[in-house]
Order: C-alpha cells, then structure tokens, then sequence
C-alpha cells in the first residue's frame, strides 16, 4: 500500500523577523510547519533560516500598510500570524497606519482565503486610552475580532528575551552611566513574560489549541516595579547604580527632545503608558485567559535574565560574584 504524504500546512507570518517574531517562527519551524515571513525587508531576514530545515523558512516582502501586499503575503495560508507593531512613529510608519489599518488589512486578507488568525497585541491597549499607541492596539484588536471573529489575540506584558528592548538598553546604560532614569518614581507595575513562553502561546493557537474568539493576557509569574525590575538587573549584571526618580513633568520634557532622535529613547506617548500598570486583569485570570488557561507555566526572569545579560558585567562571563 502506498503511504500518502501529508504537505505541511503554510503559515504566514507577518513581523516574523522581529524580536518576538523569531521565537515564533522557530516555535512553529519545530513542529513542522512551512513558515512564510512577511516583512519589509526580506533581504535583512537571513537570520531566521538556521531556525528550520533547508527550504522550511521563506521571506517574502510585505508591508501592513500596502493592501496587495498583505494580500499577496497569505496567498494559499492555512493560518496567518501578525505581530507587526511598532513602539514610535517614524516617517511614514504611523500608529493608525500599521497598528490599526494594518491590523484591519491583515485580517481581511486572512478571511479572504479562510485561513485561521492569530494577531499580536499588548497589555494597555484601550481604545479610550489618551496614548496613541494604546488606542490604535484597542482599534486594531476590534477590526480583528469583527473580521474574523474566531480569530486569538494575545496580549503580552513586557516582553524579555536575548534581544528585547528593555532590559538589554538598561543594562547596557548601565556601563556607562553612574544613574538610572525611574520615570514617574519607578511606581509602574510590569509583568514580565519571556519571549519564549509567549511564542509557546502563539504556536499552540496555531495548533488549534487555543479556543478562538478571544483575548488572552499574558504575563510572567511576578509581578514587579519599574524600580524592581532595575534592581533585578542590576542585580544579575553586578553592577552598583543610582536609581533616580524622574516626576512626570519632567519625563514630558525630556521626552519632547530625546523623541526627536532617529531612534528616540523616550517619547511623550511612551511617558503616557507608563502612568498605567501593565499586568494581567483579575477578569482575565478568572476567565482562563492566561497562561494557566493555556496550559503554559511561564518562566521567570531570574531563570532567564542571567543568560544573556552575564555580557553587561564589568568583566562580562568571567566576572567573579561574590555572596553578600
């Protein structure tokens, strides 16, 4: 009798080259799925193909806010994946263009070829927010569920990993800088999820695993301060710094100036979200919308911290760290 071999099933990735983006692309590489990445700059996407077998992993262009694009992109997808997100406007990548439009497009073009969704959000997108990123996460989660009604939207607390953006520009501050900013007091609470727990979440919604229909917060097993978190780093990276209260007022200031950098390390719409906490809601515990609902038992920064940041050490792995 001859065996019949199932063709692995195409999911399209939108932002799979990005920081998150290639946890999940590796996530789903391992369970055998063709991966399609969509992004901007295929050319720069390089890195992702040791994450799968020869031929397993294809980058294609597509931007979220060009509609054939996005349409050519999830042409013959079973399932598409969008994580494109962005955390300050530049040129012609606006908030409303790629995190709601965007959103929109990406989910019209998935209903289109009746392919499965899974969109990327964040903790703090509320439509009535006064931060322009947390309204347009809020409008493009909306255009999503009233496009594909089925379709699992994740949204993650900050985000850590061997590339993320927080703790890496922290500690690498730290180096060479005897202070340390703490906008507002370092009074916001954080969550922190490994990057790897929520590629984890995304891969099993793909599975068809995750009930549809929903929005599911994700957040690490702590829950800690914008001053503990500093701590913590400065803990793991052996390295004694002063921690600096920064009012509001004068967060607004330095944000208006450092906000006008190519790659600003403060905007006034970041200053905005940090004024609210970005944990999971009680409503979302309750309900099973969280890792305990998927099955997942997140990791904690302490596991996980340490890895990668030991190369912001005054003498990087070979520092010798003494007990106190």
């Amino acid at each position: 009798m001859t065996e019949i071999l199932q063709t692995p099933k195409l999911i399209t990735v939108f932002g799979g080259s990005g920081f998150v983006g290639r946890h999940v692309v590796r996530a789903l590489a391992k369970r055998g799925y063709q991966v399609r990445v969509a992004c901007r700059r295929p050319d720069l996407a390089g890195h992702l193909q040791p994450l799968g077998n020869v031929g397993q992993i294809q980058a294609v262009q597509a931007n979220v806010r060009v509609r054939w694009s996005v349409d050519r992109a999830v042409q013959d997808a079973d399932h598409v994946v969008n994580l494109v997100g962005i955390l300050y406007e530049a040129g012609r990548q606006k908030f409303a263009a790629v995190q709601d439009f965007g959103a929109r497009a990406v989910a019209e073009a998935a209903r289109s070829v009746g392919a499965g969704l899974t969109h990327g959000s964040a903790i703090g997108a509320d439509a009535a927010s006064q931060s322009v990123y947390a309204k347009t996460k809020a409008r493009g989660e909306a255009a999503v569920l009233k496009t594909v009604p089925d379709a699992v939207i994740f949204r993650p607390s900050i985000v850590f990993g061997p590339e993320d953006g927080f703790f890496n520009r922290f500690a690498n501050m730290a180096r060479f800088s005897p202070v340390l900013p703490l906008i507002g007091g370092g009074e916001t609470k954080f969550q922190p999820v490994f990057v790897g727990d929520v590629a984890e979440a995304i891969a099993r919604s793909v599975d068809g695993k995750v009930e549809g229909g929903k929005v599911y917060e994700l957040g690490g097993p702590q829950v800690l301060s914008f001053r503990q978190c500093m701590e913590e780093m400065l803990e793991i990276i052996d390295r004694k710094r002063l921690l600096v209260p920064v009012p509001w007022g004068v967060a607004y200031m330095q944000a208006s100036i450092l906000g006008m950098l190519p790659n600003p390390l403060l905007t006034s719409d970041q200053v905005t979200l940090l004024k609210s906490h970005n944990v999971v809601s009680e409503a979302a515990e309750k309900a099973g919308r969280s890792f305990a609902g998927i099955g997942i038992q997140p990791q904690s920064i302490a596991s996980v911290l340490p890895s990668y940041l030991w190369r912001y050490r005054p003498a990087g792995q070979f520092t010798r760290r003494t007990e106190a």
